[in-house]
C-alpha cells in the first residue's frame, strides 16, 4: 500500500500560551484535490508554514511520501517535491514572467548564481518556460515587468513558478486573495488544469472556488480539525454552518 503523498501526525505549534496548531493529523492521498478552510485566525497559514518548514512544530511530525521531513529546512523539502504559493505573492517585480520562469527552472537544474543567463541560453529551459506561460495564459504578458501585471496575472505567475519546481505536492495559500471578481475565473481554470499527478492542498476563503475545485475538504477551527469529508458533507454539517459557512450553507 502506497504511503500518503503528504501526512501530518499530531502536529502542534505553540507561541507562548497561544496554540496555533493543535494536534492536527491530516492525510493527502496521491493526486488529491484537498481544501483546507476555516475562519480567520483558525491557523491555516500556520499549518502551511509547518508543512513547508518555515515554522518548526512544538510537537508532531510531517511526512512526505512516507518519509519524515519534520527536521528538514524549506529548501530541502522543495527538493523532495513540496512546493507552495503564498497568501501575499513573493514575486520579483523587476523581472518579466519569462525571466522569472527561466530563473526558477534554471535554479531547479542547478545553474547556480548565473541561473538566469544560463537558463536563457538553454533551449530546454526556454521551451519549458514557454509551455508554462502558455498553460497559464501569460504569453501576452511574458515580456512585461511583473510589477506592471494585473494582480490576477501575478497570482497565475506564482502558481506557474511553483510548478516550475516540478512538485509532487503543491500547497496553494489563498491563490484568489485580492484577485478582482472578473479575473477569478482565470484562477479557477488554472487550478482545474494542474497536472493530475500533482497532489494539491488549497487554502482558500472563496467558497465558490473551494467547492468547485476540491474533492475533500478539511475544516480548521481554533487550530484544531473540526471535520473532514466530501464537499456535500461539509456544506451540510451543522457545526460548519455555525462556525464558518453561515446558516445558509453552500448549495
Amino acid at each position: 500500500m502506497n504511503a500518503p503523498a503528504l501526512e501530518t501526525r499530531g502536529l502542534s505549534r505553540r507561541f507562548g500560551g497561544l496554540i496555533a496548531s493543535d494536534n492536527v493529523s491530516l492525510k493527502l492521498e496521491r493526486g488529491a484535490r484537498h481544501a483546507l478552510i476555516g475562519p480567520n485566525g483558525a491557523g491555516k497559514t500556520t499549518l502551511v508554514n509547518l508543512l513547508t518548514g518555515t515554522l518548526r512544530p512544538s510537537a508532531g511530525a510531517v511526512l512526505l511520501d512516507g518519509e519524515d521531513v519534520t527536521g528538514l529546512a524549506s529548501h530541502a523539502r522543495v527538493r523532495r517535491g513540496l512546493a507552495r504559493t503564498f497568501q501575499i505573492n513573493q514575486l520579483f517585480g523587476n523581472l518579466t514572467p519569462a525571466e522569472s520562469l527561466c530563473l526558477a527552472i534554471g535554479e531547479r537544474l542547478g545553474h547556480g548564481g548565473r541561473a538566469l543567463v544560463s537558463a536563457g541560453q538553454d533551449k530546454a529551459v526556454v521551451l519549458e518556460a514557454t509551455e508554462l506561460l502558455e498553460r497559464f495564459g501569460l504569453t501576452d504578458a511574458m515580456d512585461q515587468k511583473t510589477r506592471r501585471l494585473a494582480y490576477g496575472k501575478q497570482r497565475l505567475l506564482e502558481i506557474a513558478l511553483a510548478l516550475a519546481c516540478r512538485p509532487r505536492v503543491l500547497l496553494l495559500d489563498e491563490p484568489a486573495a485580492g484577485v478582482p471578481e472578473n479575473e477569478r475565473a482565470d484562477i479557477l481554470a488554472a487550478l482545474a488544469a494542474l497536472p493530475a499527478d500533482v497532489t494539491i492542498l488549497l487554502i482558500e476563503h472563496d467558497m465558490d472556488l473551494v467547492f468547485r475545485f476540491a474533492r475533500r475538504i478539511s475544516v480548521l477551527v481554533a487550530g484544531r480539525l473540526l471535520m473532514e469529508g466530501e464537499p456535500k458533507q461539509v456544506a451540510a454539517d451543522p457545526q460548519v454552518r455555525a462556525v464558518y459557512l453561515g446558516e445558509s450553507g453552500h448549495d
